[in-house]
């Protein structure tokens, strides 16, 4: 699977999670944020949170994120698949994590 098919993954699933639970929902219902994940290997994708849900991705860079995730693609891959955790990843300086505190914590919700 590629990078961009297991973000579209990733979206799916979240967005499927956000409706089963309608506490997720009205979490984030307000927060309106775009999140960029910019792979240093393979290319930079963007994704829209809005309305208690991802929509928009695209594999193109934008100019403004609130919430800037950056790491490699094996990286990114391994915590797709839980192989490695966010701290750990963190720690090791292979993921970096640009935005403010409330969107940072967000990122934990979004995997």
């Amino acid at each position: 699977m590629t990078v961009e098919e297991t973000l579209a993954s990733l979206v799916e699933r979240f967005n499927r999670h956000a409706e089963k639970n309608p506490a997720v929902a009205d979490e984030l219902n307000g927060v309106e944020r775009t999140i960029k994940v910019r792979l240093t290997d393979e290319g930079t994708y963007a994704v829209d949170l809005t309305k208690g849900r991802l929509a928009n991705l695209r594999t193109t860079d934008v100019a403004k994120a609130d919430l800037t995730i950056t790491t490699d693609a094996a990286t990114f891959l391994g915590l797709v698949r839980k192989e490695i955790g966010p701290m750990k990843a963190l720690v090791t300086r292979k993921l970096s994590i640009d935005g403010s505190l409330e969107d940072k914590l967000l990122f934990r919700k979004l995997l």
